[in-house]
């Protein structure tokens, strides 16, 4: 597991357009330029749906797409770069080492990681942990957690 929780916050989407505001609003946050967050859930959880409405809300244009087959995705977005992470199709976490992907994960820019367990033990503490949860319709339950003082500033 992570290191010493440094704060935690629990929402609840009604439907898309929650997410889609939160991810607006969480564009905001100087803090998120550096940030690392690990995305859980079951599948349809909606991990990559949140994904796509923060890169939209940070400025990416074209097709954001789901990085299943390709284990990352790069963005050049006005202000920062990203890397969006898919490690569903690892199954071991030694997979992540021969990939070469650590020098991206520890350097400069937005990093977030869907199905980060694949690669258990081998990434660096997050700055959050999102869990997400489907409910009926649309709904989500989500659960964050701060694991860094950057994480903890983006709960503010």
């Amino acid at each position: 597991m992570h290191s010493t929780i440094l704060g935690s916050s629990s929402l609840h989407w009604p439907d898309e357009s929650a997410c889609e505001d939160f991810a607006r609003a969480l564009a905001r946050r100087s803090e998120l330029h550096d940030a690392f967050i690990e995305l859980h859930g079951p599948l349809g959880a909606g991990k990559t749906t949140f994904v796509r409405h923060l890169l939209r809300a940070l400025g990416a244009t074209g097709r954001i797409k789901s990085p299943t087959y390709a284990v990352m995705e790069p963005y050049t977005l006005p202000d920062l770069q990203a890397w969006h992470f898919d490690l569903y199709r690892f199954s071991d976490p030694r997979e992540w080492e021969d990939a070469g992907l650590r020098d991206i994960l520890t350097g400069p820019g937005l990093k977030l990681v869907e199905w980060p367990d694949r690669a258990a033990g081998l990434l660096p503490v997050p700055d959050w942990r999102m869990e997400l949860q489907p409910g009926d319709d649309d709904q989500r339950e989500v659960m964050i957690t701060a694991y860094t003082p950057r994480g903890a500033a983006l709960l503010g």
